[in-house]
């Protein structure tokens, strides 16, 4: 049975899957000077989500739908051509899986965690974890679809002094592409694996390279 408090935990800030530690590109795109303001973050947040978000969304609910986790890791990987992107997915995966589990004990969380010990990737881990909190495949894309742009938006405070009510602002007016993309990631995944969608945001997979190789920056990514 689906559990709305669950939906909330899930996609609370406070729940301890490191996001927090992941800027999304943002730190990046703030020092090449495309990040400079509320607008600025607003562009960016809204391009990575109907790329990367959607593409991550559908991996999700694919997962919550109960696809197979092996297939649908393998097609994040094909979906993910940044190895230091492939590396964020899969630390990011681990601390999700060690959250989940606490939270929601189930065997396909254990499954999971023993078929990768390194980590599967994040989105196959959240909709896993979405499944076993009795959650479905619109639930998963919804949590995916809130986190490509809030995980940001928090980073963008940070790194510009952003005002916090401007950045929630920005999420607010974004509210309804959330609501589409989280929809659409969810339609696809009831088709199989082969309909999930396969957006890109090359410059975001460049990127991620260049910073992988600072010596000092304030996020993992």
């Amino acid at each position: 049975m689906t559990s709305r408090s669950a939906l909330l935990v899930l996609a609370d800030g406070r729940f301890p899957a490191g996001g927090h530690a992941h800027s999304g590109g943002v730190e990046a795109a703030v020092k090449a000077g495309r990040i400079k303001d509320a607008a600025g973050l607003e562009a960016f947040c809204r391009g990575r989500l109907h790329t990367t978000g959607l593409t991550s969304a559908g991996l999700a609910a694919a997962a919550a739908h109960g696809l197979d986790p092996y297939e649908l890791d393998a097609a994040a990987d094909a979906r993910t051509p940044s190895p230091a992107l492939r590396a964020a997915a899969r630390r990011l995966g681990r601390q999700l899986m060690r959250a989940a589990r606490a939270a929601w004990p189930s065997p396909e969380l254990e499954a999971l965690a023993t078929a990768f010990p390194r980590g599967a990737h994040q989105p196959v881990v959240l909709g896993t974890t979405a499944r076993a909190a009795g959650l479905g495949p619109e639930d998963a894309a919804h949590c995916v679809a809130y986190e490509t742009v809030g995980g940001p938006a928090t980073a963008a405070v940070r790194l510009l002094s952003l005002d916090p009510y401007q950045a929630t602002a920005v999420l607010a007016r974004l509210a309804p592409d959330m609501d589409r993309v989280a929809a659409r990631a969810a339609a696809a995944a009831r088709q199989g694996v082969d309909a999930l969608p396969a957006a890109s945001a090359p410059l975001l997979d460049l990127t991620a390279e260049q910073h992988a190789t600072w010596p000092v920056r304030l996020f993992a990514s």
